[in-house]
């Protein structure tokens, strides 16, 4: 027997995207459902950078007071490469209302999301609840959901169904919409481990040998994630070279891990690998559906744009759907909504996509004229203070306005400015 739920919007996913876009529509009295396929929020994420811009809009959400003690502001970013620090940014040169980017688990942002949504009454999750199907008649609209969940299918009927089921979708796989996988040349390996006592633990660091590189999160409330490049589809050989081939690697990145690495990663099984790539989707929606998140733009892990993107896509979804339903809540009526939507996030997604893919060519740059041409760049770009802000602005900061500064190391007060700004692609 199928249990039959309706609402007026379906999400499917309970990520950052989905469940930021569910509060943000049941705090606008638009009834949505949230299908989430996990039992709870305790997983391993590698996505807990929140980007300036989001931390911004997590306070305008009011989020951030619950979030209070669950996060920690990075202060600078630096580069070394062929031991020389060749660049060195620091986050409170930059005159923006939230201008540090944070490190926060992901289960605590979206135990915070769905908590807050549970406050409001057409705000409905279920876990455990995996997407199956979609509901439409021959080639009309989609209408709905189909779900497995443990006590039997169940059908959600909506008037938008919205996928935030992520990187490998697999609603936008069954709505057929025409999308094109763009692998990139590497694959990265990630690892978490004690935190070393000689770093300070607000500093993201980022090291090259050659055309080997690392990146070293500090991760709450006392490891240090680690990940590292191997050549595209390359896991399988370095499993072959045994464990001495990724302590070695880490050697060469970073000796000060090196005990570390030895006596915490002792299987394969502690590690996991991430495939890197980007998804280019020509059209976010079709009549019934839309896509958000990295469900509608895969991007990869370079300066943590994955939550950044789901968190805006979210805001500014939201009162476009409200819109329409207040518009008479027609196919018509949302498909223009997912229309504009993409519109107003097609540029920013763009350029955070062409940023990520310039600096992972500079990574892959080796030998002496490849390298020397690398820390050249950084260097120059390191030594202007006007050129370092324009750099990571591009991908920091594109929604907040220039300003006094409201938020010292220490502190992250509410009260910002609107959320809906977020909907300006300016």
């Amino acid at each position: 027997m199928t249990t039959e739920l309706t609402a007026q919007v379906c999400v499917v996913g309970g990520g950052p995207a989905g469940l930021t876009l569910a509060l943000e529509l049941a705090r606008r009295s638009v009834s949505v459902v949230v299908l989430e396929q996990s039992r709870h929020f305790d997983r391993s994420f590698r996505g807990e950078s929140v980007s300036p811009d989001s931390v911004w809009l997590l306070d305008e959400l009011g989020l951030l007071k619950r979030l209070d003690g669950e996060y920690q502001q990075m202060h600078h970013m630096e580069i070394v490469d062929a031991g020389s620090t060749v660049m060195r940014a620091h986050f409170s040169d930059f005159t923006y209302p939230h201008p540090y980017p944070v490190e926060m688990p992901q289960p605590a942002l979206l135990s915070a999301l769905a908590e807050a949504g549970s406050e409001h009454e057409g705000f409905t999750l279920l876990r455990r609840a995996t997407a199956i199907g979609l509901v439409r008649d021959g080639d009309g609209p989609v209408t709905g959901v189909r779900a497995r969940t443990p006590d039997g299918e169940i059908t959600v009927h909506a008037a938008l169904t919205v996928a935030a089921d992520g990187r490998f979708s697999k609603v936008r796989e069954m709505s057929q919409l025409p999308c094109t996988r763009v692998p990139l040349d590497r694959d990265v390996v990630w690892l978490k481990l004690p935190f070393p006592s000689e770093w300070d633990d607000r500093t993201y660091r980022i090291r090259i040998q050659g055309d080997q590189h690392g990146l070293f999160i500090p991760t709450r409330p006392d490891s240090v994630r680690v990940g590292f490049n191997i050549p595209k589809g390359g896991l399988k050989e370095l499993r072959a070279q045994g464990l001495p081939a990724l302590y070695e690697r880490l050697d060469r990145l970073a000796p000060e891990l090196s005990k570390a690495v030895r006596e915490e990663i002792r299987s394969w099984s502690d590690t996991s690998m991430l495939d890197i790539f980007t998804t280019l989707v020509p059209r976010w929606s079709m009549p019934g559906l839309t896509l958000i998140g990295d469900a509608a733009h895969t991007l990869t892990p370079i300066l943590g744009q994955g939550v950044n993107h789901a968190i805006i896509d979210a805001v500014t979804l939201a009162p476009l759907v409200q819109e329409a339903l207040a518009d008479g809540g027609g196919t018509a009526e949302l498909l223009r909504a997912g229309e504009e939507f993409q519109r107003l996030r097609e540029a920013s997604v763009t350029s955070s996509r062409a940023l990520q893919l310039r600096q992972e060519r500079l990574f892959a740059l080796h030998g002496a004229l490849g390298g020397t041409f690398r820390r050249t760049l950084y260097r120059l770009v390191g030594r202007s203070r006007s050129l370092t802000q324009r750099v990571l602005a591009r991908a920091y900061f594109q929604l907040q306005e220039p300003g006094p500064h409201v938020v010292t190391a220490q502190s992250a007060p509410s009260g910002t400015g609107p959320a809906a700004r977020a909907n300006d692609p300016a």
